[in-house]
């Protein structure tokens, strides 16, 4: 009786070894990293907008920006219904959603225009939408470029999320795992909107 009592326990310390992590257990991937400078972004980075003109942050100055790269095809692409109940609720605050269409992981379709058309059809998002873009490497967006340079950060996969604050300051980055609708960076919006800075 003591061989298949001992096979239990190994079974059962494997599976422990190979189950997903529980939402009250650390996750290999951090849900959020805060940001190291409290330095606002330059206003001068800007991006091409879909709907036509062109968009600077300095335009955004006294509202919270979250800035997304996205890819139609993905995995992680339902988040635009996520991402667009969050501009619904707390666009009247000051938040702006805006996503940045990239093929940078191969999964994204041929235009910015086609993406945008496919992303309002499925998942009914009418965000801001930049036109295509690099968002890793040398040819990057200069804003990738900064966050690089200055936060150490670039996009791992589809659906990374960069926090701006109402002047313009990174309050933090978080990978394409975190919902846009997590309690991270729901408490994160909440604390961005309440700030008494307003640019």
């Amino acid at each position: 009786m003591r061989l298949p009592l001992a096979l239990a326990c190994i079974c059962l310390g494997a599976a422990s070894l190979t189950a997903p992590a529980r939402a009250d257990n650390p996750l290999p991937e951090p849900l959020r990293v805060k940001a190291h400078s409290a330095t606002p972004v330059p206003g001068d980075l800007s991006f091409d907008l879909v709907e036509g003109g062109k968009v600077s942050l300095s335009d955004f100055r006294g509202k919270v920006v979250l800035v997304v790269n996205t890819a139609s095809k993905c995995g992680f692409a339902p988040q635009f219904t996520e991402l667009q109940k969050l501009s619904e609720t707390y666009g009247r605050d000051g938040l702006v959603v805006l996503t940045v269409p990239s093929n940078d992981f191969h999964q994204e379709l041929s235009t910015a225009q086609e993406a945008k058309r496919y992303c309002a059809l499925t998942f009914g998002a009418e965000l801001p939408m930049a036109q295509l873009a690099k968002v890793k490497g040398p040819q990057a967006h200069p804003f990738y470029r900064y966050m690089h340079d200055t936060e150490g950060f670039e996009p791992s996969w589809n659906f990374n999320k960069v926090l701006l604050g109402r002047d313009g300051s990174v309050i933090a980055t978080y990978p394409a795992s975190t919902s846009p609708l997590s309690s991270w960076m729901l408490g994160d919006v909440k604390a961005a909107l309440a700030s008494a800075s307003h640019g």
